[in-house]
């Protein structure tokens, strides 16, 4: 009991911002006749389409709601339509998870699965495999001005948080000042645009550098991977905290019983690996998932913050301090849950 009062308490803390944040979040009224599925642009719409109607086809028959697919032109779109109601349920990277939580109700209830059992994916810098000077992040962070660099929408984990923080921060490099120009695009853009040499290096993943092997094997050929992060957590499926309860059990449901149960499981299996989810279907999960994540945004903020030339040590040593509070409670915070999990 203690555990949960201050697991209770300490997320009250974290997310008072959030608070604030949800002041004009609109409520829905009762649950919603057609179910909106929010999918993020990780590539080309035409592309998602193909990949998602046939699975959002079956998770209507199974819960017996009309199930549309909602499509926007970058992550932000779909965390707004959740924000709004007209998202009721949505598939996010965690970095964009979070703000739908904070800022649009969203409620992590399962997570992606791999076949082989892995909860993970894996953020890359790819360069054309016709590119001798690039072959490390050495070679990639000379900043001599010389190179374009493609990165990740700014609510991408693996295409703009994980870079941001492993490959920049880490390295107390600003892009716009290292490279000749940095622009945002998806995934699927990112690397055909270092197939195509209209920029030097891009941030990807592994899940998009493998899709594209089926998608777009000419391009998949012209690139080579420069750089991988440590595993990031697999993308979560949220939906609306105010669904009624009987909604969630069966949307709930249908997640975790696909690719796993009934005659159609063998189907249902192809259709997870068009998603290029690795196959596995889902499994259980909940906004703790998005803690470690949580921590690496705060981690990043706080390098940024410290090679600030432009704030004083007292503004420096408040932020920092603010930051160092929030870390402290994502610490209890995780072993909270880790204990939780346990039990």
């Amino acid at each position: 009991m203690m555990k949960t009062l201050l697991k209770g308490a300490l997320s009250a803390l974290l997310l008072t911002g959030a608070a604030v944040a949800e002041q004009n979040f609109k409520a829905l009224e009762g649950d919603p006749e057609v179910i909106n599925f929010g999918i993020i642009s990780t590539e080309s719409t035409i592309h998602l389409k193909q990949s998602w109607e046939p699975f959002l086809k079956d998770m209507e028959d199974a819960i017996g709601i009309k199930v549309k697919p909602f499509f926007a032109s970058d992550y932000a779109g779909i965390i707004e339509g959740m924000r709004f109601g007209k998202v009721h349920v949505a598939w996010y990277g965690n970095k964009s998870a979070i703000e739908a939580v904070d800022r649009a109700g969203a409620e992590v209830f399962v997570q992606e699965i791999k076949a082989d059992g892995t909860q993970g994916y894996y953020s890359h810098i790819i360069t054309n495999v016709a590119n001798k000077d690039i072959n490390s992040l050495d070679d990639l962070l000379k900043c001599d001005g010389s190179k374009n660099f493609g990165i990740g929408d700014p609510n991408s984990t693996s295409g703009f948080l994980v870079p941001t923080y492993y490959v920049f921060a880490q390295n107390n490099v600003d892009p716009k000042k290292c490279f000749k120009t940095v622009r945002n695009a998806n995934h699927e853009t990112n690397l055909l645009a270092v197939a195509n040499k209209q920029v030097d290096a891009a941030s990807n993943n592994s899940e998009q550098v493998a899709r594209s092997k089926v998608t777009a094997p000419d391009a998949a050929e012209k690139i080579k991977i420069v750089w991988t992060s440590p595993l990031i957590p697999a993308d979560p499926i949220t939906y609306r905290k105010d669904l009624s309860k009987p909604l969630k059990a069966k949307i709930k449901s249908f997640f975790l019983g696909y690719g796993r149960l009934g005659d159609k499981a063998a189907a249902q299996q192809q259709r997870l690996a068009d998603l290029g989810t690795g196959g596995g279907g889902y499994t259980d999960s909940n906004n703790a998932q998005l803690y470690p994540v949580r921590q690496l945004a705060l981690f990043k903020d706080k390098l940024k913050i410290e090679g600030n030339d432009n704030m004083s040590a007292e503004q420096k040593k408040a932020k920092i301090a603010e930051i160092d509070a929030k870390l402290a409670e994502l610490e209890v915070l995780i072993s909270s849950s880790m204990g939780v999990a346990a039990n």
